[in-house]
């Protein structure tokens, strides 16, 4: 039996979700940090937290994950359910960022075929390849090293890391909302 299909309770799975929400947090945050390195010339923290993650990537990709997971191996289907699903997402994150912070972490207004600024055909078109690329290659490769990982670590130590992020990430969370609330 494969190591990746071994049945899963639905607390392991949800610890996978967490685990893999956090990982992608982190690779956004990277990403973010190195497009924003090379458009400005210095570091930038793109992130709404004091912190070395950003929530929309882990959220969007456990989304992608979660929807497109069964769409392996099918690139048109991935990418189009890719994009509808990651635009819309953006949108609504970055509609309530607004409404609850008065504040745009990202505004695409110049950008050709952009819905309030909000979104944009470009992103969606970007978002629809890292859909393809996330499940055809990314989430495979960080599932095995997860898997692999957990061979080392007990589960009640798994269970402490995990409410660890958690816990890591709300009080975060608390600390940069009150510094965007002021």
């Amino acid at each position: 039996m494969n190591e990746l299909t071994v049945v899963k309770s639905k607390r392991d799975k949800l610890r996978d979700v967490i685990i893999y929400f956090f990982v992608y947090a982190c690779i956004g945050w990277i990403l973010e940090s190195i497009y924003a390195f090379w458009v400005h010339g210095y570091f930038v923290n793109r992130g709404f937290l004091f912190g070395p993650y950003c929530p929309i990537y882990g959220f969007g990709a456990v989304l992608l994950i979660l929807l497109l997971n069964n769409m392996k191996g099918k690139p048109i289907q991935e990418f189009i359910l890719a994009a509808i699903a990651f635009t819309i997402f953006e949108y609504i994150v970055s509609y309530v960022l607004e409404v609850i912070f008065g504040l745009r972490w990202w505004d695409y207004s110049e950008d050709l075929l952009n819905l309030q600024g909000r979104v944009s055909i470009a992103y969606s078109i970007l978002w629809g390849l890292l859909g393809i690329l996330l499940i055809e290659i990314i989430h495979p490769f960080i599932q095995k090293l997860i898997v692999k990982a957990k061979k080392h670590v007990n589960k009640k130590m798994d269970n402490i890391v995990v409410i660890l992020l958690i816990c890591t990430i709300l009080t975060d969370l608390v600390f940069s909302s009150m510094k965007y609330l002021n």
